[in-house]
């Protein structure tokens, strides 16, 4: 067990919602808010993920909401609704095995759903949920650290699960090195510009801005579903939309998603984001407005309630 996760921080992040599962302590789960709406209400609210991607077969209450590096990230964001006391820029200890983080992650998923079924809720949707049909790779850390990444994501795909994997661009080089890439992949692009990155998202590495350019460069020539993901508070890093779309346009992505950051988790605890700070859906859509205006790209869909708008070319 590695020694970055002592009794007082599991038992804070247990009461959080939170299954840190392995031997060696480092991947986690929790289930995603939409995914308890969507067994409660028997999918007549779901995500926006379902909303945008559903074409693919994503569904709400069949996503597992994971990470194999719950402690390890680049980055400490402002709005990260993790506990980012709790980060370390390189791995720390051994890794467990793919196809144990796999098979501990569905059993933790399956454990925290059996709450449930002391509510209201779609007894149909209940059952399907225990077998979940996509991995959002995206909890928490950055998962491009766990160097067994490709065999998870291929461990994944072998037992017929879509995976979404979430990076936040800084480690380049183990995005190069992915052998088997995820059904869709994102970068986190939460900053314009070098000075606005070290204030909203306070690198641990020096050359944070830097690899986050090399991984945008990269980007086009990585066959698989690609999107850009912006998430905006206001008086952080929401300003600029030119200076976001130049980047983009380097990326060729096939989606870009706009959202507005959430005073949730450990964001609101920590006094990191508040409820002021949080961007409405009209500000998003304006927001988004002007990157389609900047781009060859087109406003496609939208989630009101997830504060999110959907680019397409």
């Amino acid at each position: 067990m590695i020694n970055v996760l002592n009794e007082k921080i599991l038992k804070r992040l247990q009461k959080a919602g939170y299954k840190i599962i392995g031997k060696n302590k480092h991947s986690a789960v929790k289930l995603c808010l939409w995914t308890r709406k969507s067994i409660r209400t028997g999918e007549e609210e779901f995500c926006y993920k379902q909303k945008f991607y559903g074409n693919i077969g994503i569904k709400s209450h069949r996503c597992l909401q994971m990470t194999p590096s719950f402690p390890f990230c680049t980055l400490r964001c402002a709005f990260c609704w993790r506990d980012t006391s709790i980060t370390y820029p390189k791995w720390i200890g051994k890794e467990d095995e793919p196809e144990d983080i796999i098979e501990k992650s569905i059993k933790a998923q399956r454990e925290l759903l059996t709450g449930l079924g002391g509510v209201s809720h779609s007894e149909k949707h209940l059952k399907e949920a225990m077998n979940p049909s996509n991995a959002a790779i995206s909890l928490a850390g950055e998962s491009t650290f766990y160097e067994k990444l490709s065999q998870l994501i291929e461990a994944f795909h072998k037992r017929n699960m879509k995976t979404f994997l979430v990076t936040n661009g800084t480690l380049t080089e183990k995005l190069e090195k992915l052998k088997i890439l995820p059904t869709q992949l994102y970068i986190s692009l939460c900053s314009n510009s070098k000075e606005m990155m070290e204030r909203v998202q306070k690198p641990l590495i020096s050359d944070a801005w830097k690899k986050l350019n090399k991984s945008l460069e990269l980007f086009p020539s990585l066959k698989t579903r690609k999107v850009i993901r912006l998430t905006l508070v206001k008086n952080l890093n929401m300003s600029e939309p030119e200076k976001y779309a130049k980047l983009i346009e380097r990326a060729l992505p096939d989606f870009i998603e706009v959202k507005g950051g959430m005073a949730v988790g450990f964001s609101r605890l920590q006094n990191r984001i508040k409820y002021e700070d949080m961007a409405s859906h009209e500000e998003i859509r304006e927001f988004a407005r002007k990157i389609e205006n900047s781009l060859d790209y087109k406003i496609k869909d939208e989630k009101k309630d997830s504060r999110v708008v959907l680019l397409k070319k």
